[in-house]
Order: C-alpha cells, then sequence, then structure tokens
C-alpha cells in the first residue's frame, strides 16, 4: 500500500492518528441530539403517566420507527467492530449469516410475535407464568436481568477501550458521558424517544460505514482492486459446507446456527417484545419486523466490505505484528483514523456511528429492564395495587438504577474483536423460549430442570490461530515509508538509503491448525463451534424436559391454554388438510381459542367486582331560622351492616 501524495500512514510512521477538537465537537452532537429527543418526549407526553405509554409508546407506532429500533437495538457496537475484523482474520463465509437473518425473521415475525402480541404482555417472562409457574417466570427474569446488564457493559466499555486505545479518546469520560445521556433520554422520553433516537442513530451507524468504505476505497484504488487482493490472500470464500459442527463458520452453522442464536434475540427478547407491542395491530408488528431484514443485510455487507478493504489496505503489513494494536477490536478503529484522519470531522462520524451502536443497544436494554423488573418483580411481590403513575415513576427510577449496576461492572478487561461477535452471540442465546410456543407436553418440572441441564453446558471453540508466513515483521521504523505489494520495505534514514526485503505470501499470514490429539467425548463436545451453542442448548431442553415432563407426569394436551402454543404447521402449511392439521396439533384444541378468551374475559369480571356493602340510613332532622324564615334541614348518616 503506497502513501496517497504527501500523506502518511500509521504502518509508514509508527505513529497513529489522534483525535481533533472538530471530532470532539460533532460527537458530542450526537449525544446532544439523543438528550434533546428525550427533553421533547418529556414536555410532549409530560400530561401522561400511564405505564403503556412510557414502555410501549401508546401501542399506536408507526412501523418504520419501530423497524430501525430493531435494527439499532441488536446492530451495536460489537457488529460494528467485530465483522470487519472478522473478515481481516477469516474470509467472507461469515456473510451467510444473512440467510439465518430471513430464518429468523420468519420464525419470529409468524410463530413468537403473535403469540406475545394476542396476550397483550408488557413483559415476555408475563408469558412463562401463564405456561409454567410464578416461580419459572421470576427465574427468568432474573436471569434476563443479569444476562442484559453485562451485555450492555460489554457493549459500552469494549468500544470504548478499542477507541481509546487508537484515537486517544478518554476511556471513561466517553464511558461516562454515553452513560449519562443514554440514561437522561431513556428515563424522560420513555419508549418514543428510545425509537426516535434509535432511527437517527441507524442513520449514524450507515454513514460512518460508508465514509470507511469509501475513502479506503479510494486510497485503494477501488473496491475491485481491493476484493483482488483479498481473493489472493485468501480471505474470499464461500465454498465451506462441512457439516462438522467443530468448523468455526460453516454454512450450516452459519445459516441454521446463527438463525437459532437469532431467534434469542428477534423471537424472544423483551426488548423486541416491547416494540413489538407499540405497533397498533399484529400485521404492522410483522411489517417492521420484515422491514427490518434489508436494514440488517444493509448494515452486514458495509461491515463486511469494509473488513475487505482494511484488509487490502494493510495487506503487507499487519498493525499487530507491526506494534501499532493490541488487540483485532482496534483494528477498524486504526483504519479509520489511517484513511480519515486527514478529513477534519470524519473520524468523530466514525466515532458517532460506533457510540450510536452502544447508545441504541444500552436505551433498550435499560427500557426492558425497567418493564421486566417492575412487571415481574415489585408488582407481583412487593407494590400491588401501585397506580399507573406511581408505576411510571418507578419505571423511571429503575431505568436509571440498571445504568448505575450495568457500569459498575463496565470493566470487564480488554475483549478483542475475535471473542465480541462470539461472546456477542452467546449471551443473546442463553434465554430460550423456543419449548414454550411449540412443545404442549413440558411441564414446569421439566423446565425447570431442563434449563439448569443446558445452562451448565459452556462449550468453548478454539479459534484457529494466524501467524506470520516466514520472516518477522518490524517494529517502527525512523523514516519508514512503505510495504509495496512485494514485501519490499524501503526507508531514508540519516546514513543514506535502506532496502529490506521480506518474502511473504499475498496474505502475509497463513491459517495454522493445531495437531491433531485423541479427544474424549466431552472435549470433542467443547470444541464446537460457538455458532451451535443455541442448537445445542434448544436440544438439552427438549431431551431433558420432555424426559422429566413424562416421568413426573406430563400435561394433557386438552388441558394446554391453545393460546400459549403456536400450530407452527398451520402458519407454514396451511394448504395441508384439516385432518391432518390436527393430528400434527398432536391433541391441543386449536379450534377452541374463543372459547378459551370467553374464559378468560369472564374470569376477568369476576376479579374486578368491587365487594358490595349495605348501608342503612339514620335520618336527623334540624331545624334553624334566619330572617323569620324557618329552615329545615335532614341529615342522613349511612352505617353498614353486611357485605
Amino acid at each position: 500500500m503506497a502513501a496517497s501524495g504527501d500523506r502518511r500512514f500509521s504502518f509508514q510512521t509508527g505513529h497513529k492518528n489522534s483525535f481533533g477538537a472538530i471530532d470532539y465537537v460533532i460527537f458530542a452532537a450526537t449525544l446532544a441530539v439523543s438528550a434533546g429527543v428525550g427533553i421533547f418526549y418529556a414536555i410532549k407526553d409530560r400530561k401522561r403517566k400511564n405505564i403503556k405509554d412510557f414502555l410501549l409508546a401508546g401501542g399506536n407506532m408507526h412501523v418504520v420507527p419501530v423497524a430501525m429500533s430493531l435494527i439499532a437495538t441488536f446492530m451495536s457496537a460489537i457488529t460494528m467492530l467485530g465483522t470487519p475484523a472478522e473478515m481481516y482474520n477469516y474470509t467472507t463465509m461469515y456473510l451467510y449469516i444473512g440467510l439465518g437473518y430471513l430464518l429468523c425473521m420468519a420464525a419470529s415475525a409468524h410463530i413468537f410475535v403473535p403469540i406475545f402480541y394476542n396476550l397483550k404482555l408488557t413483559s415476555a417472562y408475563e408469558y412463562l407464568e401463564k405456561r409454567f409457574s410464578r416461580g419459572i417466570r421470576t427465574l427468568g427474569t432474573s436471569l434476563f436481568t443479569v444476562q442484559m446488564i453485562v451485555y450492555m457493559a460489554i457493549v459500552l466499555y469494549a468500544p470504548s477501550l478499542a477507541l481509546n486505545a487508537v484515537t486517544g479518546l478518554s476511556l471513561w469520560g466517553s464511558v461516562v458521558a454515553v452513560g449519562i445521556c443514554c440514561t437522561f433520554y431513556t428515563t424522560l422520553g420513555g419508549m418514543k424517544a428510545v425509537l426516535w433516537t434509535d432511527t437517527i442513530q441507524v442513520g449514524l451507524m450507515v454513514a460512518g460505514l460508508l465514509a470507511a468504505l469509501i475513502q479506503g476505497c479510494i486510497e485503494l484504488g477501488g473496491l475491485s482492486r481491493a476484493w483482488r487482493i483479498a481473493t489472493e490472500g485468501g480471505r474470499v470464500d464461500f465454498s465451506d459446507f462441512r457439516a462438522d459442527p467443530k468448523v468455526r463458520h460453516s454454512f450450516w452453522a452459519l445459516t441454521l446456527g446463527g438463525a437459532v442464536i437469532w431467534i434469542s434475540n428477534y423471537g424472544t427478547n423483551q426488548a423486541q417484545v416491547q416494540r413489538a407491542l407499540t405497533c397498533g395491530s399484529l400485521r404492522h408488528a410483522q411489517i417492521a419486523l420484515w422491514i427490518n431484514v434489508p436494514g440488517l443485510l444493509i448494515i452486514l455487507g458495509l461491515s463486511s466490505l469494509a473488513g475487505i478493504v482494511m484488509y487490502a489496505f494493510y495487506s503487507s503489513c499487519d498493525p499487530q505484528q507491526f506494534g501499532l494494536v493490541s488487540g483485532n477490536d482496534q483494528l477498524f478503529p486504526l483504519f479509520v483514523m489511517d484513511v480519515l484522519g486527514h478529513l477534519p470531522g470524519l473520524p468523530g462520524l466514525f466515532v458517532a456511528s460506533i457510540f450510536s451502536g452502544s447508545l441504541s443497544t444500552m436505551s433498550s436494554g435499560l427500557n426492558s429492564l425497567a418493564a421486566v423488573i417492575l412487571q415481574d418483580i415489585l408488582r407481583p411481590y412487593f407494590l400491588r395495587g401501585m397506580s399507573e403513575e406511581r408505576a411510571t415513576l418507578c419505571s423511571r427510577a429503575l431505568g436509571s438504577a440498571c445504568i448505575v449496576r450495568h457500569v459498575g461492572v463496565s470493566d470487564v478487561g480488554t475483549l478483542h474483536s475475535r471473542r465480541l461477535l462470539p461472546l456477542g452471540k452467546y449471551l443473546g442465546s442463553i434465554r430460550r423460549f423456543v419449548l414454550e410456543p411449540g412443545d404442549h407436553a413440558l411441564d414446569w418440572r421439566g423446565r425447570l430442570y431442563s434449563q439448569s441441564q443446558a445452562r451448565s453446558l459452556h462449550p468453548t471453540h478454539t479459534r484457529v490461530q494466524l501467524e506470520p508466513d516466514q520472516s518477522q515483521l518490524l517494529g517502527p521504523v525512523d523514516g519508514l515509508t512503505a510495504f509495496d505489494r512485494n514485501g519490499t520495505l524501503s526507508s531514508q534514514g540519516a546514513g543514506g538509503a535502506i532496502s529490506l526485503n521480506m518474502t511473504t505470501s499475498a496474505s502475509g499470514l497463513n491459517v495454522s491448525l493445531a495437531e491433531a490429539t485423541e479427544t474424549s467425548a466431552l472435549e470433542e463436545l467443547y470444541q464446537l463451534s460457538y455458532l451451535w451453542y443455541g442448537i445445542l442448548a434448544v436440544s438439552v431442553v427438549v431431551v431433558v424436559g420432555l424426559t422429566v415432563s413424562f416421568v413426573t407426569g406430563c400435561l394433557d394436551p386438552k388441558e394446554v391454554d391453545p393460546r400459549l402454543v403456536q400450530p407452527v404447521c398451520s402458519v407454514f402449511c396451511p394448504f395441508l388438510p384439516k385432518a391432518c392439521l390436527q393430528y400434527l396439533h398432536c391433541g391441543v384444541q386449536h379450534h377452541k381459542r374463543d372459547e378459551w378468551d370467553r374464559r378468560e374475559e369472564k374470569q376477568r369480571q369476576r376479579d374486578a367486582k368491587v365487594k358490595v356493602t349495605f348501608l342503612e340510613p339514620e335520618v336527623e332532622m334540624k331545624s334553624f331560622q334566619k330572617e323569620d324564615v324557618i329552615f329545615e334541614l335532614e341529615t342522613v348518616r349511612l352505617h353498614p351492616v353486611s357485605s
């Protein structure tokens, strides 16, 4: 990679570009705009103190902001830092996860969302009480709370650490600033502020990726040249169709395993359930999910192409070996500072786009945490009969408290991007509802025991290591000018011209696999690709849960509320004969859903009846005179006699 004009890059000088004043202004402006949205909706909705308005945006939001919010929630800063590094270190096989998005959205929109929407739930874990018991509901809420706090800490701390190492942006300054801003607009504006700030932040994320991609292509001489260099370096590969579950990124792992992992986000995650309920109808909620797909694919494509360009840019000098960065999570920020550092404001735009991903994920997390803690813990156990106004105030307070808790665990250590993508997906898949909508035989004992068994399996995949091909790369050298494509390093020092020749492959890196050794069955299990974790967990829950349920006495299908079990065959194969569909329903009486609705409505009316107290009147007559006119006043006192 040769320098453009008189400009010199980090691998030529050994020094990294840093933030300028304009960059800080743009970063601050991003936070200010988000805070402004929160203030706007706090003023606009100041007279609305209903919990539905605060947590569900009144239930009448347009599909576009809901779809944009879904994109921003699940495409976090981890994606924007991890995907380019994935392309740099591995191959383009990761792009197959886009097919997993499609499978995930089909299942989420037509299996999971209808259940939650038709039940009119505020918390996704209310389903667990209806399906199993209150104890299972509380357990699910507790696990979600811990998982979300840890995940939000990673989403905020990891990019802050990476940007601090490369750009010089203050680590704890950015953590505190972003945390305070997120708490501010989430607490003041509620769900409406979250949805509209997410929409703005999606635009910033796309703008940041486009800026880095376009300028990188300009420096290299075009995207076609970058693609050719990546192909020569073995980074362009779409041919791994091995069924071996130990293969990190195969077609089957990315499509099937990726779909199951993403279903935990779009099918059962509390943040998604709340967004579905903000729509005016079930159809609008489903449309919002499908609109979300092109957005996911655009961000996946842009970040992957940025990784290809980044690989071509550093193809003759690995920044990690050169000592410019200490982790893969710092690769993309270094690349951005190299190609955009000479353009005032654009590095700030990139940092704003990274933290937009963090803000959107955190705001959604805070809002969902406030909802589940209020609905699943405080109201059922401690604050029964709480008014809507007090519940809204409590939700605001919970959002503020959650950010303090999550910042408290933010110092999780350096997380390289080779761990960011797997860790983010694993944390998103530790909670699964796949059994509940589809399996009628499972009872609460089977569910509880199977969950404990699934959570005991934490396989760790050994990452394929990347090692230098033949000769080691040099550290920073005074007067260093460039590596050319043949590996020739030229320098003009004080004593005259120096030329060193390094024989390297086109990629400069070779993938080396550890020698095969005899392993036990358990050790083989621990070599699974992280993308199969979800399928493994679901399999354990199904097998163990059904076994325990049948031993302890499984539920009679006729007694199962059909509104809690989605007839998958009827959804995706409605053309089958009616008799065949009824057989596939396994005894669950889906044709009696209306009867269950009427039964629940009658129960609700019975519970809502107020006890009537019969009163006996006591009449007292009083007389008084004013200006020769006599007035008689009759006073009636009522005394309770029975209830």
